[in-house]
């Protein structure tokens, strides 16, 4: 039986890569988006709708996310994994982007509820299922810029930083149920909608201090994604999986 993975922000930009190369690979797909139907609807019929669906949903409210596990688990019987990838509002523009003496407190706010309650709100609704059946998987995406910021964006960062150690104390608890959690940091991707912004000369610096000599793309992070939520990686849980061309290094 193939399993039922949850995409949050499934429908474009990186979400939209982990999608389509986890209904590639054969998955059951649920296509998570906010504001873009259009695109999320047209990808679950690219995948195909016997196994993508695309679902409505604003990961920061929690009644809008239990709905959505609800249709989800009723479009398929139930879900295995959610990946958590919903980006609420932030773009990677190293012109535009704030000093941190203009920053305000709101600006980091902001992208803790988009990354990190966005996060408790879809493991916790999904947790229940997972418990009962002894067997769950939770991805969730980071960023290597934690490790290396090439350009300080603040906020995203540290948002980011909060789900490693969100994502490490429920591999510590919920482990004894079977289920696996685990943070997959890209690093600056060519290109997606959130850094379309990003300067030639930034993709430039990272590819010429990159030991691969390139810049990450979506789709390498999608493939990182789409083995943590297969059997083969069952015992692997509490990792922050770096993709990045060798950038940074653990």
């Amino acid at each position: 039986m193939a399993r039922t993975i949850l995409v949050s922000g499934g429908g474009r930009g990186l979400g939209a890569a982990i999608s389509r190369t986890l209904g590639t690979q054969g998955f059951n797909v649920i296509i998570n988006y906010n504001q873009s139907e259009a695109a999320a609807k047209a990808l679950a019929e690219e995948i195909g709708n016997e196994h993508a669906v695309a679902i409505q949903a604003d990961v920061t409210k929690r009644e809008d996310v239990e709905r959505l596990v609800q249709e989800g688990t009723k479009a398929f019987g139930q879900i295995d994994g959610v990946v958590n990838n919903a980006l609420i509002g932030f773009k990677f523009d190293p012109t535009a982007q704030k000093a941190f003496k203009d920053m305000d407190w709101e600006d980091y706010q902001t992208q803790i509820d988009g990354t990190l309650k966005a996060a408790f709100n879809v493991v916790q609704s999904v947790i229940p299922q997972f418990m009962e059946r002894q067997r769950g998987t939770v991805v969730s995406i980071g960023t290597n810029l934690y490790q290396n910021p090439v350009v300080p964006y603040h906020e995203y960062t540290t948002a980011k930083a909060a789900l490693i150690g969100f994502t490490r104390n429920i591999a510590a608890e919920l482990g004894q149920y079977g289920i696996n959690a685990n943070v997959v940091s890209g690093g600056l991707l060519k290109t997606t909608d959130a850094s379309s912004a990003t300067t030639p000369e930034v993709f430039d610096l990272i590819a010429q201090t990159t030991p691969l000599r390139k810049v990450t793309t979506p789709q390498d992070v999608a493939n990182m994604v789409a083995y943590l939520v297969s059997k083969q990686a069952d015992g692997i849980t509490g990792q922050n999986i770096t993709v990045d061309g060798g950038l940074t290094m653990n």
